[in-house]
């Protein structure tokens, strides 16, 4: 089976930190959440993999190649213009086969497939959406569904009283490639809110079933640091790329002065300077090749690679972007940045 991943979308949200990276391609935990999911999905047997490309699909391509080094196959389906869910799916038909599973690249869930793909053998239906439950479903589309589990339609955003459920898509589907004949080709197109809708009322046959676990959508900066604390703090499972070298320090490679103080939970990568006085941490995770110069504290801030934090920096809830010379006092999330 193989697995198409969503990948297309502008994250503007995000600016400027996708200004110049798909928001797929952030790093989480230092490694691109696209490749985190690719290898999680490896992992439950998955080896085949359509992404979809569109704004900086090129650095996606020149990061996987054809999935080669991961020890997958990757295909790409490059989107002319931007063409919404359905439509991103409907311009990759021709790389699918007749059952496949859908994933948002954006959204943090290391989901379990198996349960998802029996049910979704079992029931005979055209597509599977994978359903999370959330505290507030106000701000979500919400399913009501059958005893049976097939989706009796969607409420958009309902007064929180009036949700008929808590359950909201959690941006994985499965699905029959019979379902693409009722999307339009070249038509920018929502599966949430155009394709599902009109599946149901052909009765063609949509469930839902519940996913377990983590799920996230990254899609702010406040989310985007919040994924991090929760890798910290072990409540999303992630494999890190560096080991512990004491309870809650994740170190790589890297120089510490003897007088600098590190305050667990902090993930630390490779080639990674940190200058006498500083304090790092908590809840600090430093790309490869970062360097932090004397007297500087860092403390909830996630800072990119090959970046530079110049001496007698505080920074706090942050996000230093890749490539850049910072010095500032932020109390929060960086919005602008120094260039080298």
């Amino acid at each position: 089976m193989k697995a198409l991943l969503l990948a297309g979308g502008l994250g503007t949200r995000l600016r400027p930190l996708t200004e110049n990276l798909p928001k797929p391609m952030l790093p989480v935990a230092n490694r691109p959440w696209l490749e985190h999911l690719i290898l999680h999905l490896k992992q439950q047997g998955i080896s085949e993999f359509v992404i979809t490309a569109k704004y900086h699909g090129e650095k996606i391509k020149a990061h996987f190649g054809d999935g080669h080094a991961l020890g997958v196959r990757i295909q790409y389906a490059h989107e002319p213009t931007l063409l919404g869910t359905a439509g991103a799916i409907k311009n990759a038909e021709h790389l699918l086969d007749d059952r496949f599973i859908v994933l948002n690249a954006d959204i943090i869930h290391p989901v379990q497939l198996l349960p998802l793909l029996e049910f979704h053998k079992s029931h005979g239906g055209v597509a599977t959406i994978g359903l999370t439950e959330v505290d507030d479903p106000s701000q979500y589309g919400v399913v009501q569904q059958s005893y049976s589990g097939e989706i009796l339609r969607f409420v958009e955003k309902p007064p929180r009283h009036l949700a008929p459920s808590n359950r909201v898509n959690a941006g994985i589907y499965v699905l029959e490639k019979k379902a693409l004949k009722y999307i339009p080709k070249g038509k920018e197109t929502s599966i949430e809110r155009e394709t599902f809708p009109l599946l149901i009322r052909r009765q063609l046959g949509v469930y839902g079933s519940s996913i377990h676990g983590y799920w996230m959508d990254m899609g702010t900066p406040e989310r985007y640091l919040q994924v991090h604390w929760d890798v910290l703090d072990g409540m999303c499972a992630l494999p890190l790329p560096v080991s512990a070298s004491r309870p809650q320090v994740w170190l790589g490679r890297s120089q510490i002065a003897p007088t600098a103080r590190v305050i667990p939970p902090v993930l630390i990568g490779d080639g990674v300077t940190i200058e006498g006085n500083c304090t790092v941490g908590p809840y600090v995770v430093l790309g490869n090749h970062v360097r932090v110069r004397a007297g500087s504290h860092l403390q909830h801030t996630v800072v990119w690679p090959f970046t530079e934090v110049q001496a007698g920096t505080q920074v706090s809830h942050s996000v230093l972007a890749r490539d850049v010379s910072v010095s500032v006092a932020a109390p929060e999330v960086v919005e602008e940045v120094v260039m080298q």
